[in-house]
């Protein structure tokens, strides 16, 4: 790995309507290493890398590549220095092909007639290099998995001829396997003189391929230092600024009567038949490979997709709800695995994504108690120790692990009897994480029947009573709170 600085940001500065996002943060990377970026939700590394990218001007500092100062005004900038950024949220046309993704930004080549076989050639050997010959560079995106847009993604950024990729939580729609694809990708890439910035809330992941670690912390350097100088613990008290207790605690609850019982559930082509229960008090975890059919399942359930076949039975009797409105109504709610495009109104209020799924709480002959309302969601989210400005502010200036928080506030104040929590953690630092596996803990003390769908063993292990695996639309095996482990989890989701 060679020593010389590709990337030097100095004293870069941001406030936001007088909030200071970046305080003089400097940050710098390495010709051909990985250099992981870490911090809480809220610490400053999206502001620092959407700067970085042309997306947000900065109030002050300065930015050199390979030792040359350069002004950033918008993306086209970036992208012509060699810098290329994978977002959470991807920037893929849906309706357009692989192949047309992949050569957006140069699709004629300069050229008056598009040679669409040698475009479509041209991505098929991307692909093939990243592992992923099964991807048809001649489908929609928008047909894609959300696993198969990020591979996508990569490869328009790998035919830009990028010498900085930023990587913003590249692996948490990924399985096992398809992560293993993707750092030998990165490591590559690393050896072949490629910058690579990795953004990531998964530690065991950084340890595993980072070479030096950035930590920031409210808008602050903390400090930086190779990975071979720390370890996990010293690493989690720089990010959150104190200890943290055990990540997963024991759970003190009885295990009631039996709420929901699905048998041989079909639904499209995904859910091909899925038979479980759930106890109240009982966490029940499903977990698998990307596509299995876990969260069709739970479409479905939830009345978002049409049921084909099968039989629930909720609480007693045999239902079938007709739509996400018809389950609320019964006490069924669901934290959805896409919290900014199905788990909130991101341009509407923090009081109004709380409350909306029970708005008859506060209110009276249809008209709302504003002052009862405000106090109902001020106690809700302190009770989930939220952080916010105010109850009036949009959604969409929240972190991400407040966001969630307040995702799942919607469910508590509808006091649902039964949740599924998709991905309940992805995208949030771990000490939300920590937060959110205490309200799921003590929702299921409470009593309430918790599902959560999990592509992250370690909580599936730490969280769940019992576990359902799934495989190609069916149920391959359940574990018991003693039998569960990773080797097995793995055997059962890949048909060993």
């Amino acid at each position: 790995m060679g020593q010389e600085n590709s990337l030097e940001m100095r004293g870069i500065s941001k406030a936001f309507a007088g909030v200071k996002a970046l305080k003089k943060v400097d940050f710098e990377a390495r010709k051909g290493e990985i250099h992981a970026l870490l911090g809480e939700n809220g610490a400053g590394k999206s502001t620092l890398i959407k700067i970085l990218a042309g997306a947000l001007l900065r109030d002050g500092g300065d930015i050199f590549i390979n030792g040359e100062e350069r002004q950033i005004h918008n993306p086209l900038d970036a992208i012509r220095l060699g810098v290329s950024v994978i977002y959470q949220e991807f920037m893929l046309a849906p309706h357009l092909t692989v192949t047309e993704n992949i050569f957006i930004d140069n699709i004629s080549g300069k050229r008056a007639v598009i040679n669409w076989k040698n475009l479509k050639e041209k991505a098929q050997e991307q692909l093939i290099k990243l592992g992923f010959n099964n991807i048809d560079p001649g489908a929609k995106v928008a047909s894609l998995s959300v696993a198969h847009q990020q591979v996508v993604e990569i490869c328009k950024c790998l035919t830009r001829h990028t010498d900085i990729l930023v990587l913003d939580e590249p692996t948490a729609v990924l399985t096992f396997s398809e992560i293993e694809k993707l750092f030998e990708i990165l490591k590559r890439l690393r050896n072949e003189g490629v910058t690579i910035i990795y953004i990531s809330h998964r530690l065991d992941e950084v340890f595993q391929i980072a070479d030096r670690v950035t930590v920031l912390k409210d808008g602050c350097k903390v400090k930086t230092l190779p990975i071979t100088d720390i370890d996990k613990h010293q690493l989690v008290t720089m990010m959150v600024g104190r200890e943290l207790q055990q990540m997963f605690v024991d759970r003190y609850t009885e295990i009631g009567e039996t709420i929901l019982t699905v048998n041989r559930l079909k639904a499209g082509k995904m859910v091909k038949d899925v038979s479980f229960y759930v106890r109240a008090g009982e966490v029940v975890g499903f977990s698998g490979l990307v596509g299995a059919g876990r969260t069709e399942t739970m479409r479905a359930l939830f009345g978002i997709d049409p049921v084909d076949e099968g039989e629930v039975i909720y609480f007693g009797e045999k239902c079938k709800f007709k739509n996400p409105r018809d389950a609320i109504r019964h006490g069924f709610g669901m934290v959805s695995e896409d919290r900014k495009k199905e788990g909130l109104l991101l341009f509407q209020s923090i009081r109004i994504n709380s409350t909306m799924t029970a708005i008859k709480k506060v209110s009276r002959g249809g008209i709302l108690i504003h002052g009862q309302e405000k106090i109902y969601v001020k106690d809700l989210l302190a009770s989930l120790q939220t952080r916010y400005g105010s109850t009036e502010d949009d959604a969409r200036s929240l972190s991400g692990g407040n966001q969630q928080k307040v995702a799942l506030a919607k469910w508590i104040f509808a006091d649902c009897r039964c949740i599924v929590f998709d991905e309940p953690t992805r995208g949030v630092d771990v000490g939300a994480k920590i937060e959110i596996y205490k309200i799921m803990n003590q929702l299921a003390e409470k009593g309430v029947a918790v599902i959560m769908v999990s592509s992250e063993m370690p909580e599936i292990i730490g969280m769940c009573d019992r576990v359902y695996v799934m495989r190609q639309g069916i149920v391959t095996g359940e574990l018991g709170k003693e039998e569960l482990n990773e080797n097995t989890l793995i055997k059962l989701a890949m048909g060993v």
